[in-house]
């Protein structure tokens, strides 16, 4: 028995050098025991298959965190997922100021050197109660992606668009006759700005674009408007040739621009109710758009031009319909 002295070599002889030892009594005993079934592979920290399953389970959360990303970024070509975006630079951002663009804050870099615009961009702001937020440069840098800011910069919320049909609700409220526009294939978003800023200068109800392949409301349209897109309605439409198509249905004339027009802006009568399609520059009208219009609309030109840019030309017509009801 374990820890017996009198058991023959219990004990050491007593010539020993140390002497004599009781032995151990069994307390060592449970280091003998066993510490059951080995752990997998995987379970043990410093085995390689471990290493290996914890990159594995490190890549897989890497992806789904890269999948939950892009699922919430906004993807190119589709414009419900628009967001806020900023105005860079001192001369843009006071002209949209003094246009009554709805910005709803006003970036301004640490350390930026003071003059006429940071002033006036920031007593505007203050007067219609937008926030005032200094950032630290390189923040304003990280916000603007190419740092051409000069220290200033302002948010813009995301338009808000109206539906075709508020077109024809604001036609009915107005008591006028309609004078609607609809844009196709217009791209740049300073055309889009300067149409809405003439339709609103002529006495218009409105303006329509296609859901794509379409310029938006950006900041850029907004200050080329001259801060009219916030009082004239801007409306898209998800399939503009049926648009068209409601509209000549509910009365209205349907006239597409082109150079080589079936009837010259002489020969117009713009006192029925009107809508006027405009084509870009340099494809023109498409070809759906093109066979839903009534006619074709040229302007007589004197010198050896062969077109107009699409917003000068839209004007054009837009005054002389404006005067054909003024008389």
């Amino acid at each position: 028995m374990a820890g017996n002295s009198q058991r023959r070599g219990a004990t050491r002889k007593s010539g020993s050098k140390k002497g004599q030892t009781v032995g151990s009594g069994g307390q060592r005993r449970r280091g003998l025991e066993g510490k059951g079934a080995t752990p997998k592979a995987e379970d043990r920290v410093y085995h390689v298959a471990a290493k290996r399953a914890k990159a594995k389970a490190k890549a897989q959360a890497t992806a789904a965190t890269t999948r939950s990303r892009n699922a919430s970024r906004p993807i190119a070509g589709r414009k419900d997922n628009e967001g806020p975006e900023l105005v860079l630079g001192r001369n843009p951002v006071v002209e949209c100021l003094r246009a009554g663009v709805p910005a709803t804050a006003l970036y301004v870099a640490n350390g930026t050197e003071n003059d006429d615009r940071l002033s006036e961009a920031v007593k505007i702001s203050a007067e219609i109660g937008i926030s005032i937020l200094e950032v630290p440069r390189t923040d304003l840098d990280k916000m603007s992606h190419n740092g051409m800011h000069q220290g200033l910069a302002l948010q813009v919320p995301p338009y808000k668009y109206a539906h075709p049909d508020d077109l024809v609700d604001r036609v009915h409220t107005s008591g006028e006759p309609a004078l609607l526009v609809a844009l196709d294939n217009i791209s740049d978003p300073r055309n889009l700005g300067a149409v809405i800023r003439s339709v609103a200068a002529f006495g218009g109800q409105g303006v329509v674009i296609p859901q794509r392949r379409s310029a938006s409301v950006t900041a850029v349209a907004w200050r080329t408007s001259a801060g009219a897109a916030a009082r004239l309605p801007v409306a898209r439409a998800t399939n503009l040739t049926r648009t068209l198509k409601d509209w000549a249905n509910k009365g209205y004339q349907i006239i597409g621009l082109d150079a080589g027009g079936d009837t010259t802006l002489d020969e117009f009568d713009g006192s029925a109710p009107t809508v006027i399609v405009v084509g870009s520059e340099g494809k023109g009208l498409s070809r759906l758009v093109r066979e839903t219009c009534d006619s074709i609309l040229s302007i007589p030109m004197a010198g050896p031009v062969e077109s107009l840019n699409a917003s000068v030309a839209a004007g054009v017509v837009l005054a002389e319909v404006a005067r054909q009801r003024r008389i």
